[in-house]
């Protein structure tokens, strides 16, 4: 018999002194100097992030963002000793199906909400009702709400586990998992924990088991398509220069911390630059990518809950654990946008992939840059799946 969860009605209450704290140190911010060059090559560039704290500071409306976070129902549980925080929305559709829907890092569960209403309620948003979801969207284990940080040894697996175990104590015997980033990761391991119980995993910015990793055989580059090769190249280009954030945060966390937990400007610098390089590379600046009110949003949930150092140290968990996900039978569908890297070859080493989307636009935060392309996958992959 599945054991019941205890569960606490939550609201986000962030204290008015937490928003003028914020507004003081913005304010007080000591810039650093900017090389002349070509902008983001080193970096985040000085003039931009300027005008982008300034807007954090005087314009940007948390109020607005909490409050349309606070119209869903959100609650908090405890499971292995750590304090789990979801948003749980029933659809209205008597045969709609459940579905966990996981973000990763430096996201957070407001990367969902232009993808809420239709996933769960489509003909509220001029979908097909045959396909609508009753949905679960947790803040990951040591992110978000979903803190403080219980100890060391949450990895991926385990975080997996505990949600296998949130959705029983919900009461959901059979349900979907969709998944990105560090989502498309635990997402499998999901249905690998609990392949009775997972009706399909659908993933989006795969990149654990979706890569060929340092060496590509000349064979396997000879058979390729231009696109799969497109992202070796790219893949080659990522691990040369931009993996600097996966050393330091699976090394030294906690040393790290100390800045970004202090200092509003680098804990908005450390995730923006993400948000430039992992975008659809058609869009000049992160803002142009995605709406700047849920980008700062996002920053801000990191920053009014301080989880800069606990959500790194899932990085130091798996650079500590590196293990790949086990061989899954459960059905899975991969969207794969503009900038992603995921190659399918690869990926049915691993997984049972029944469905397989390229896009020539989007990038690594799809719920936000491009959420109806996201939906439509989505669903058009679960109406595969019985």
């Amino acid at each position: 018999m599945t054991a019941q969860l205890t569960l606490e009605p939550f609201r986000i209450a962030i204290p008015d002194a937490d928003l003028d704290d914020l507004k003081a140190r913005l304010a007080a911010t000591r810039w650093p100097e900017q090389l002349p060059g070509t902008p983001w090559q080193r970096g985040a560039p000085v003039d931009y992030l300027r005008q982008l704290a300034d807007y954090w500071a005087d314009g940007f409306d948390w109020r607005a963002q909490e409050a349309e976070l606070n119209s869903y129902p959100q609650f908090r549980t405890q499971i292995d000793g750590q304090t789990i925080h979801f948003l749980h929305i029933e659809s209205p559709e008597p045969a709609a199906r459940p579905l966990i829907l996981l973000h990763g890092w430096p996201g957070s569960v407001v990367e969902f909400l232009d993808v809420i209403g239709p996933l769960s309620n489509p003909r509220a948003n001029g979908l097909d009702p045959g396909q609508a979801f009753h949905l679960v969207i947790p803040s990951l284990v040591g992110f978000g709400f979903s803190t403080p940080l219980s100890g060391a040894g949450w990895t991926a697996n385990r975080i997996a586990a505990a949600f296998t175990k949130l959705m029983a104590g919900l009461g959901y015997d059979r349900y979907c998992v969709q998944g990105g980033d560090y989502g498309s990761f635990i997402g499998p391991l999901m249905g690998g924990l609990a392949p009775d119980r997972v009706i399909g995993v659908h993933v989006n910015a795969a990149a654990f088991g979706f890569n060929p990793g340092r060496n590509v055989s000349d064979d396997d580059l000879a058979s390729m398509t231009d696109r799969e090769r497109d992202r070796v190249a790219r893949s080659r280009t990522w691990a040369a220069e931009m993996t600097g954030y996966f050393r330091l945060q699976g090394t030294r966390p906690q040393t790290l911390g100390y800045g970004l937990e202090d200092s509003p400007a680098g804990q908005l610098a450390w995730i923006v630059e993400k948000f430039k390089e992992w975008t659809d590379a058609s869009k000049e600046l992160p803002d142009d990518a995605v709406p700047r009110d849920r980008l700062l949003a996002n920053v801000a949930v990191y920053w009014f809950t301080r989880t800069a150092t606990s959500s790194a140290n899932l990085y130091y968990e798996t650079t500590h654990t590196r293990a790949l996900p086990d061989p899954s039978p459960v059905p899975t569908g991969v969207a794969v946008f503009s900038a992603d890297l995921a190659i399918r070859r690869y990926g049915e080493r691993l997984f049972n992939i029944t469905h397989w989307s390229d896009f020539d636009t989007g990038g690594h935060f799809a719920a936000m840059e491009t959420p109806q392309l996201l939906v439509d996958d989505i669903r058009a992959f679960f109406a595969t799946v019985p």
